[in-house]
C-alpha cells in the first residue's frame, strides 16, 4: 500500500471489513479517518492501525488493550513500552487459549463418551425390541 489515502470503499475491500466496522472503531476512537464532509479518507496510519486491531481482535485481546496498547507508540521510546506491555499481554492470553484448548479437549472426550454410551444404549433396546417381537 502507498501512502496515499483509502476510501471507505477501499479499506473494507483490503481488509474484508464492512463500513459500519471502519465507523465503529473510529467512533471508538481507534482510527482517525481524515473528514471531507461525509467523506472519510483513510491514511497510511490508519491502516497500520486497523491491521494491529484486527490481529489483536483475532487473538481474543479486547478493544480496551488494543487501544491502550495503540496509544502506547507515542510514549517516545522507539516502542519499546508499546512492544513490551503487547508481549504481556499475549503471553496472557496466550496462556489463556492454551486453558480453553485443554478444557474443550476434555470436553469433546467426554461427549464422545457419552456418545458411544448412548449408542451402545439404543442399540441395546432396539435388540431388546426385535427380540420381544
Amino acid at each position: 500500500m502507498t501512502d496515499k489515502t483509502m476510501t471507505i470503499r477501499e479499506m473494507c475491500e483490503a481488509f474484508d471489513v464492512t463500513p459500519r466496522t471502519l465507523r465503529f472503531y473510529e467512533a471508538k476512537e481507534l482510527l482517525f479517518p481524515i473528514r471531507e464532509g461525509q467523506k472519510r479518507l483513510f491514511t497510511s496510519r490508519d491502516r497500520a492501525r486497523l491491521k494491529l486491531i484486527l490481529r489483536g481482535k483475532r487473538f481474543g485481546f479486547s478493544l480496551e488493550e488494543i487501544r491502550q496498547l495503540l496509544d502506547l507508540y507515542h510514549v517516545g521510546d522507539q516502542q519499546l513500552t508499546q512492544l513490551s506491555r503487547t508481549y504481556e499481554i499475549a503471553q496472557e492470553r496466550l496462556a489463556d487459549m492454551e486453558r480453553q484448548r485443554e478444557e474443550l479437549t476434555e470436553a469433546i472426550e467426554d461427549l464422545k463418551e457419552q456418545l458411544a454410551w448412548g449408542a451402545r444404549m439404543i442399540a441395546s433396546m432396539k435388540a431388546d425390541k426385535k427380540a420381544a417381537e
